[in-house]
């Protein structure tokens, strides 16, 4: 095939234009010698890391001096790469000359190191290793398959034919041990996700729970195997790092365990917090048992294990039983007490996402997917009976309403975001090769949809890298990028081997690729046109359908030069028809009639919203496409796919993944010797300028959202007015650089960077105040919050272009992105946008499209009820939700006290108290017990979140709580109501004998905001709700709960064991432990509100352990270190 030259000259390197800089390379979090790369002047420090520390080879290279060692030059990963893609082509008969084969090199090294294109990272670790450098290694399993002789054999060499592809589908069949069975599969997945690659499978095959097994007896159904699988995968690290294996679970919807496949995360969630409560009430109960089986009189203690003696212990003994710990446990607690244990060795679990409670259910390796049918979704619409059917015979196994399974399915995404949904019937209109058999699975992501047993190579296009200065594309570029990225990917089936015979023989013979693109989200904004708009819509079809029409084109003229695929006489037929619905879709046809065998009507070619240029690129490539596959046939099955590009992405430099929209206004870039500087996107500039808006207007909008990075000129917290203060010289070196990355100024100001011995001898501040939990310097500086507040915003910046001077309010759509941007932005993309992007693009491409859908934590069943039938009718073949908050390791930062107060409102305030009142006293209601009319008590003032709460307490003769008030500073009307009712239902409850134990272990934990840091309280310095901290200041002094302060009032506080429960022995009992387990999570909870402040999820990266993960697709990527969950 003819190889011209587009971006490289004759003779001429391919790095003429680029100047190559010495780098440091670094994972943060980690320990590795830091080593010098040369790496183009242009790349990001994030790009550099990443393909130092993972795509550059470290060991036998060979070194000028003549020994082994690492790759350090940039360029010869790109040379290995390119070189040996050439390779290959000459010999399977690519390229006319070998001119044309070094032309192909040339340019596809200009493409990598100008980063205009990447393959995935499998292709980066294992490509060209034994042909550049020699590199062999022991056979690891694979095969190749060869198509001139038609054989498929077993590699010798682990590099010479390396395992290149990101994504495979591999079929179960219902047997054991067999080939195929159940034991092969986990096999096989091990060898993928040991090399970086992930797995997809549709599990239907396997019998349903109680069917009939050969040898006599009845299955134990598809769950028990799932756990085996789940359980196996979590125990391979891919690559020899500690990333997950990535891998797909699917279920069609007439399988007889299919509702316990729906329900399976949300129970094993379930699971997660059980165990987290569970583990913490046992371990409380039982260290509270053996504390109070000891009493001290005078200077004495004994041990008294009868609890008719011992009325602290009998106490502990009923609140044990009343929470229903085993009685086993508690008899071996008393048992340990008599023995001298004075703390039960408990172990406690959390929500962290790499912590032992999740380690320890089952579902959390996959995403799982059910097959949707139309049939099904019609049922559903007529609220008839759904069969499920035995695998071994077909009969009905059970009869269930299709409505209730479908509000199931909508319920548990709701929940836990899982199942995603296939749509069967879609995925099979658009099938090339149905005489191979129906597509059944798909991989993690469902961007590859394809046969049984084969796999598929991804690269993707920077489409920023494509956009000319006026706006518009350098098409003629962008065609030449498809066309060699096409010949590549198709060289590396031939050139590859993978991991069973059969996956090596359907895949040569098939011979799918994975060709797509990113930063679609950065190149609309970049051009100032918004997401959710039909522009967008309409852009993101043309570059679509060039994509897979001039990759249709090239896989066309490969069959001219090489033949068609194997396989393609038996899918001549239906292959050409899915390329005419492709073309009809590209030629704007609106009309039913004119498509072929199509479930749904596509969503055409918008030829009104789409740049006139795109569109005709578009129809010329289809026409062509067509023509020359009805001459010639199509050396590919399929040719193209939007995949997440989570690693690749970041390698490229864009800002976004696949067709996602950006993530945040605000980019924390990396630096080389550590730490990170906060810059404005680089897609808002552009589009500021595209506006119309002047450079003094875009530079006022742009400090508006990153804020000065400095106090010098600030109105009201001058730095001149803090070094005034007396503010050592070594801390202003500090804190001025510090300004220029922060989110806030909090995290600047503390008593570690402005030295502990200045605040103790000039602001008369003790230790015990300075390492209180949510300590704000600045508020101890004696700074009002308002003024806190604008220097925040003047420094720091707002993270949002939400109020920026000069803005006009018609363009805030352009600048939305996929969640709200820093803690005062409003707005984010609406999830139905999302799907609308989704039906836009789908006809033009060959398989799937990984895409998460986000939706607000309001977001209802109905509305993922909504979204899924949406994303049908518009012709999606496959959906995923993510709602808010419904990860129970993700903590919710949405729901706020303006939420509740308008929920209180809607009912009569007065009925409200009443029905608390009789809900509290039901169970336990008694004599009422009269104050007397002068009453001791104490007045608490603290402030919550910015809300200042005054708590009063009126107590006994005998100093027992009786009443409490509660004011709220400034608050809404409603919220006080609420307040002022939910005391007078407390202090109703109290007069009638409730004990306050009750009251206590009812309304701690319980969260809504306000929530965060407690200002002014000497014990409690954080709350997760106004109700939470109301019951811990009451136990705290009523109770002696010291396990429920953060700051306890005793000197063993500084004990070198606080870090783990402990108990001092005391007479009455009421002194529990676990106060340092509880200053732990919230250590955690700031750093996660921190990242998704600054627009990260909020998860910590399970391999450099930072909190920068961001939604890729169906999955999630660092952005610190590039490691993502899914296989790209």
């Amino acid at each position: 095939m003819h190889i011209p030259r587009l971006f490289t000259k004759t003779h001429s390197d391919p790095y003429h234009d680029q100047r190559f800089v010495e780098r440091i390379s670094i994972v943060r979090g980690k320990q590795d010698p830091v080593t010098p790369i040369l790496v183009p002047d242009t790349w990001s420090q994030i790009a550099i890391d990443i393909l130092g520390t993972k795509y550059m080879r470290k060991t036998g290279v060979p070194q000028p001096n003549g020994e082994l060692g690492a790759e350090t030059d940039a360029r010869q990963v790109f040379r290995r790469l390119a070189d040996c893609w050439m390779y290959w082509g000459l010999k399977e008969g690519y390229f006319d000359s070998e001119e044309e084969a070094q032309a192909f090199s040339d340019e596809m090294q200009y493409m990598l190191s100008h980063q205009i294109g990447a393959p995935n990272s499998p292709q980066w670790f294992n490509t060209g290793l034994h042909h550049a450098y020699g590199i062999a290694g022991p056979a690891q399993g694979l095969w190749r398959h060869d198509l001139k002789t038609g054989k498929t054999t077993e590699t010798l060499n682990a590099y010479e034919h390396a395992q290149a592809s990101a994504c495979f589908i591999q079929s179960i069949s219902d047997t054991l041990v067999n080939e195929g069975g159940i034991m092969s599969l986990w096999e096989r997945e091990a060898r993928l996700f040991k090399y970086g690659s992930g797995s997809g499978t549709n599990f239907s095959a396997l019998r349903g729970r109680g069917e009939k097994l050969s040898g006599g007896g009845t299955s134990s159904g598809l769950m028990s195997w799932l756990k085996i699988g789940d359980a196996a995968a979590g125990a391979i690290k891919s690559g020899g790092t500690t990333r997950r294996a990535a891998k797909m679970v699917i279920l069609n919807i007439d399988h007889p365990d299919i509702e316990e496949f729906i329900n399976l995360k949300v129970k094993e969630d379930q699971k997660v917090a059980a165990l987290m409560v569970g583990s913490h009430l046992c371990a409380n109960h039982l260290t509270r048992i053996m504390q109070t089986v000891w009493i001290t009189e005078g200077r004495n203690e004994f041990a008294q294990p009868n609890p008719q003696f011992n009325t602290s212990l009998a106490e502990a003994l009923r609140q044990a039983r009343h929470h229903r710990i085993p009685e086993t446990y508690i008899q071996r607690a008393l048992s340990f007490a008599q023995r001298d244990h004075r703390t039960f060795a408990f172990s406690t679990y959390d929500l962290g996402w790499e912590g032992d409670a999740y380690q320890s259910v089952t579902g959390q390796n996959a995403n799982n997917s059910i097959r949707i049918t139309k049939a099904f979704l019609d049922t559903v619409a007529t609220d008839g009976d759904w069969a499920l059917l035995n695998r071994t015979d077909g009969h009905v196994a059970k009869t269930v309403k299709a409505r209730d399974l479908w509000n199931q399915i909508c319920a548990a995404a709701w929940q836990c975001a899982d199942p995603g949904i296939q749509y069967d019937d879609i995925i099979n209109d658009w099938h090339t090769t149905p005489a191979q058999g129906r597509i059944n699975g798909s991989n993690p992501c469902s961007e590859f949809l394809a046969n049984d047993d084969t796999s598929c190579n991804l690269a993707s296009l920077n489409l920023a890298k494509l956009l000319k200065p006026d706006g518009t594309f350098h098409l003629e570029q962008y065609r030449h990028a498809i066309k060699l990225w096409t010949i590549t990917l198709d060289i590396t089936v031939s050139m590859a081997a993978y991991p069973s015979q059969l996956i090596a023989e359907r895949t040569a013979t098939l011979r799918q690729l994975g060709l797509g693109y990113a930063n679609l989200g950065a190149v609309l904004m970049r051009l100032g046109i918004p997401y959710d708009s039909p522009k967008a819509r309409g852009l993101a079809q043309g570059l679509t359908a060039i994509l897979t029409g001039e990759s249709y084109r090239t896989s066309a003229g490969l069959a001219k030069d090489l033949g068609p695929f194997a396989h393609y006489a038996d899918n001549r037929k239906a292959m050409l028809r899915v390329i005419r619905n492709h073309r009809r879709a590209a030629h704007g046809v609106t009309e039913r009639i004119q498509y072929e065998h199509l479930s749904v009507i596509p969503q055409p070619l918008d030829t009104t919203h789409c740049p006139s240029t795109l569109v005709e690129a578009a129809r010329v490539c289809w026409n062509d496409a067509l023509h020359a596959g009805e001459e010639y046939g199509f050396r590919n099955a399929q040719t193209t796919v939007i995949a997440p590009t989570g690693t690749i992405g970041l390698v490229m430099g864009c800002d976004t993944t696949g067709i996602e929209p950006d993530y945040s206004l605000v980019k924390h870039k990396q630096l080389a010797g550590g730490g990170t500087m906060k810059l404005i996107n680089e897609s808002v500039p552009p589009a500021l300028e595209q506006l119309g808006y002047t450079p003094a207007q875009i530079d006022d909008i742009v400090t508006y959202i990153v804020g000065h990075g400095t106090l010098r000129t600030c109105p009201t917290i001058p730095s001149d007015r803090l070094w005034a203060m007396g503010i050592p010289v070594s801390a202003r070196l500090h804190i001025e650089p510090a300004l220029k990355s922060a989110m806030s100024l909090h995290t600047c100001f503390t008593p570690e960077a402005v030295g502990k011995d200045w605040c103790k001898s000039t602001l008369k501040l003790t230790d015990a105040q300075l390492q209180a939990h949510g300590f704000d310097l600045l508020t101890a500086m004696g700074f009002s919050s308002k003024d806190i507040d604008q220097a925040n915003i003047h420094a720091c910046g707002t993270s949002t272009i939400e109020g920026a001077p000069h803005l006009n309010p018609e363009h805030l759509p352009i600048f939305d992105c996929a969640n709200k941007s820093g803690t005062m932005g409003t707005r984010f993309i609406a999830p139905d946008a999302h799907v609308r992007m989704l039906g836009a693009v789908q006809p033009f491409i060959s398989g799937g499209i990984s895409k998460t859908v986000n939706m607000p934590h309001t977001a209802d069943i109905e509305d993922i009820d909504a979204l899924y039938r949406l994303a049908y009718t518009l012709g999606v073949k496959c959906v995923a939700v993510y709602r808010d908050g419904c990860k129970l390791s993700q903590p919710l930062n949405a729901i706020g006290a303006d939420t509740l107060a308008t929920a209180i409102v809607q009912k009569d305030i007065p009925t409200v108290a009443q029905e608390l009142a009789r809900q509290t006293l039901a169970d336990t209601r008694g004599t009422h017990r009269p104050l007397p009319n002068k009453r001791t008590g104490y007045t608490q003032k603290a402030t919550i979140g910015g809300h200042k709460l005054y708590i009063r307490t009126g107590e006994y003769e005998d100093g027992n709580l009786g009443e409490i008030f509660l004011d709220m500073h400034k608050e809404g009307a409603a919220f006080r109501s609420l307040m002022n009712c939910f005391a007078i239902a407390i202090s109703l409850g109290l007069q009638y004998g409730v004990p306050l134990e009750e009251f206590v272990e009812a309304f701690t934990f319980m969260r809504f905001e306000p929530n965060g840091p407690v200002h002014g309280h000497e014990q409690i310095k954080m709350c997760s709700s106004i109700m939470d901290y109301v019951m811990r200041d009451l136990a705290v002094h009523y109770l002696n709960r010291q396990d429920l302060a953060q700051v306890k009032i005793t000197s063993d506080d500084l004990r070198g064991d606080a870090v783990k429960p402990y108990a001092k022995p005391n007479g009455n009992g009421k002194y529990l432990p676990g106060a340092q387990q509880v200053s732990g999570r919230e250590v955690r909870t700031d750093a996660i509100s921190n990242a998704r402040a600054k627009g990260y999820e909020g998860d910590a990266c399970p391999e450099c352990n930072q909190f920068t993960m961001v939604r890729n697709g169906t999955c999630l990527k660092c952005m610190t270190c590039g490691s993502t969950s899914g296989c790209s």
